[in-house]
């Protein structure tokens, strides 16, 4: 087998691995990505994009609830599944075929298959050897399995988003974002929801008053949750599925047609042999250096989510990715700032955050002034009608720096990139207080937040 030579060689053709093949190709090297699967990875073809579809059917079922609120009469809606699921594949089809024409114009060579490490600078595929001056891990993620007996009989969100009957009763394992952003768009339709996590907290990374509210408002639409939760066992049941557990000591079981592995994603690297390449990795996180590179290997960079020390979301893969493909390109020069990233759970209504929680702020030390506002009653909101209206601005009380921000609701996924661009570029509260908002607006809200 007659090697043959790259400049790159990417592991991975999801969003991060894409990331890549801008800057390296502006410069002229020689890329090859090898990808399994459908180009564009989870996020596109089995993950947010298709799972934003069910959630603004949520939303339209959000806003059907409250029309009385507006004086509106309507009758009790009716959601077709089926044409929903149809309606999400019919959105998300081109996606592959448009990032493959994508990577034909940059000239990058797409290999089809599953590569692995034959060497520090070198990754057998199908019956070729590529030798790279650079290789990239970014494979993406799966689902973390669940050392239960009878795991097998759980699915997956992967199988949630083809499955063209709803379900009367959904139990998930695990309460993170799959099982709060799936449950809520199950609980609009009409399903039975119940969530067995294990920790003291749904949600344990975010912040635990912007997550009570939440779950308030979960268990308000009727979906049933049970925290610090040991599951022992799942066992067919006439036709539907026994989930035993423990809680508050006791054992108790729950009867579901579906239970989901709602337990998050770990890094896809079982099929790399990173042992081969000289990669030393956690369970599947790679140890990185701040330019992103393999601590054992400085050939092998990493991007999206076998990145130990970043959260695994698409935006931050891409942004990754291209850090890598520049610094591939400039020496290692860039380093990633995560500080001001923000993200949501696009529960209906959402919980966003940037930046540090309350708690994380109080154990580093900080001196901060925590401004927190149940705005239910604000004008803004009743004029919506919204059912939960809550937020938490964190400031550094000296500097005057926002270096936190929470919300639900109030269009919280919106306003908290404002605040993430205000952290990343040094806007102060008092400025941000003395902007002019466009009136009345959810973001002119924003100075009442932060105090008077």
């Amino acid at each position: 087998m007659k090697p043959e030579p790259f400049d790159v060689v990417i592991l991975g053709g999801g969003n991060a691995g894409i990331g890549v093949t801008g800057p390296t190709r502006r410069a002229g090297m020689s890329v090859a990505m090898i990808e399994g699967d459908l180009l564009g990875g989870t996020c596109p073809n089995r993950g947010c994009t298709p799972k934003k579809v069910l959630v603004a059917a949520g939303h339209a079922l959000h806003e059907i609830e409250r029309a009385s609120m507006h004086g509106i009469t309507v009758g009790k809606p009716r959601l077709d599944w089926a044409a929903l699921i149809d309606r999400e594949k019919d959105l998300i089809k081109d996606i592959p075929a448009n990032l493959a024409r994508s990577m034909a114009h940059r000239n990058v060579e797409v290999i089809r298959g599953y590569g692995a490490f034959a060497g520090p600078n070198a990754i057998r595929v199908n019956d070729r050897l590529l030798e790279a001056k650079h290789i990239v891990i970014a494979t993406g993620s799966k689902p973390r399995p669940l050392p239960i007996p009878g795991a097998e009989h759980m699915i997956t969100s992967d199988d949630m988003l083809s499955e063209r009957t709803l379900p009367a009763s959904v139990i998930f394992i695990g309460g993170g974002v799959i099982s709060l952003e799936f449950g809520h768009v199950y609980a609009r339709a009409g399903a039975g929801v119940t969530i067995l996590e294990a920790l003291p907290q749904l949600l344990p990374a975010m912040d635990g008053d912007a997550v009570a509210q939440l779950q308030a408002e979960s268990e308000r639409i009727g979906i049933r949750i049970k925290t610090s939760v040991s599951v022992k066992r799942i066992e067919p049941a006439d036709g539907r599925l026994r989930v035993v557990y423990v809680h508050d000591g006791i054992e108790q079981t729950a009867l579901a047609d579906r239970v989901v592995n709602g337990a998050g994603r770990i890094a896809n690297v079982d099929r790399l042999d990173l042992a081969a390449g000289q990669v030393v990795h956690d369970n599947g996180r790679v140890s990185v250096d701040r330019y992103l590179r393999s601590t054992s290997n400085p050939l092998v960079h990493v991007c999206g989510d076998a990145v130990p020390v970043s959260p695994q979301l698409s935006p931050i893969a891409t942004y990754e990715g291209d850090i890598v493909g520049r610094n591939i390109v400039d020496g290692p020069t860039h380093s990633p700032d995560y500080a001001s990233m923000a993200t949501s759970v696009y529960t209906v209504p959402a919980l966003a955050s940037v930046g540090l929680t309350e708690a994380a702020a109080r154990k580093s030390g900080l001196a901060v002034d925590v401004h927190i506002n149940d705005m239910h009653d604000w004008f803004s909101a009743r004029t919506y009608a919204e059912t939960v209206a809550w937020s938490k601005v964190i400031v550094e009380s000296g500097s005057d720096r926002i270096v936190g921000a929470h919300f639900v609701g109030h269009d919280g996924q919106e306003l908290v990139n404002l605040l993430g661009l205000a952290m990343r570029f040094g806007i102060t509260a008092r400025q941000i207080r003395e902007q002019v908002y466009a009136y009345p607006t959810f973001t002119s809200d924003i100075k009442n937040m932060l105090g008077r």
